[in-house]
């Protein structure tokens, strides 16, 4: 297999690779080799662990990553650009000083916002991703997860961005909290969903007792643990919209993600009269990896 360059995006607990020819990905690959369990001399071992069998003898192979690698605790920094500019800039994509020749390795820095001060480190590649896939979009790139954002493009920039913890809050109360104790399992309860959603999106100040209101449920009614998950989500996903309302009302939003999280966050907007565009997280990072590349070699 010849290639012409590998693609990777390494976040905090995961690294995926893809090997690219002219045509798209050839392979990929993945490891439990995150950025949060390296210390700094491990990872282009990491790195190399996944795509030695791609490199060649006496030939340097382009790498352009994005994600975490680029943090203060990843491989090697690089800083931040602020809002409003283009979510990549191949001027600034910093390298990275390799042992082995056979690697000439770049990162995409984050970008930054100062007031309301905001950061996001491997999401600026996926919102190039969409731009790339929808030349000239306007609009809201929504991208949910751990730390979702909600980005507003226009003209070929990222004018501004919010972040909200909804997914780290998700994990810390189905798993850490009082509620643990009536989410066992993994089911979900679409009705349930809808209901914690409306019950958000209209009071979302009344959000501490309807939190706690899933626990006295379990245990005066018997609420399935699946209907607790699916009520839960429904609350933290209709108090961030209701806070990101600004973002999203009256424009066009396109939301990046995987499809269990994704589709989530795409039945709440059209429960507000939105009808969001889905764009696949691989699709979008794999898009902004390679404009990135494609413009530092032209």
């Amino acid at each position: 297999m010849t290639i012409d360059w590998i693609a990777v995006d390494w976040g905090t607990t995961n690294l995926r690779v893809w090997a690219m020819g002219p045509g798209g990905v050839l392979a990929s690959a993945t490891s439990d080799d995150g950025m949060g369990k390296l210390d700094r001399d491990r990872f282009e071992p990491a790195l190399l662990g996944l795509i030695a069998p791609w490199l060649a003898e006496g030939k340097r192979t382009e790498v352009v990553a994005c994600g975490m690698v680029g943090s203060r605790q990843g491989w090697h920094e690089a800083p931040y650009r602020t809002v409003p500019c283009a979510p990549l800039e191949p001027s600034s994509l910093v390298s990275v000083p390799t042992r082995d020749a056979r690697l000439s390795v770049r990162l995409v820095p984050g970008l930054k916002q100062t007031s309301p001060a905001d950061v996001m480190r491997g999401e600026e590649t996926q919102v190039a991703g969409v731009l790339a896939l929808s030349p000239g979009y306007d609009g809201i790139i929504c991208l949910p997860g751990t730390h979702s954002k909600w980005a507003h493009v226009s003209a070929g920039e990222v004018v501004s961005f919010q972040t909200f913890m909804t997914g780290e809050m998700f994990a810390l109360l189905s798993q850490a909290s009082v509620l643990r104790h009536g989410m066992a399992g993994d089911g979900w309860d679409a009705d349930a969903f809808a209901d914690g959603l409306s019950d958000a999106l209209s009071r979302p100040e009344r959000i501490g007792a309807k939190l706690f209101g899933i626990r006295a449920e379990g245990l005066i009614s018997g609420l399935s643990p699946d209907a607790a998950r699916a009520r839960l989500s429904g609350l933290l996903i209709g108090v961030e919209l209701a806070a990101a309302r600004p973002y999203w009302l009256g424009q066009a939003v396109t939301i990046v993600g995987s499809e269990g999280v994704a589709q989530s966050y795409v039945r709440a907007l059209q429960t507000q009269g939105v009808d969001p565009r889905m764009v696949s997280g691989t699709e979008a990072v794999l898009a902004g990896l390679t404009a990135a590349r494609a413009r530092v070699a032209a």
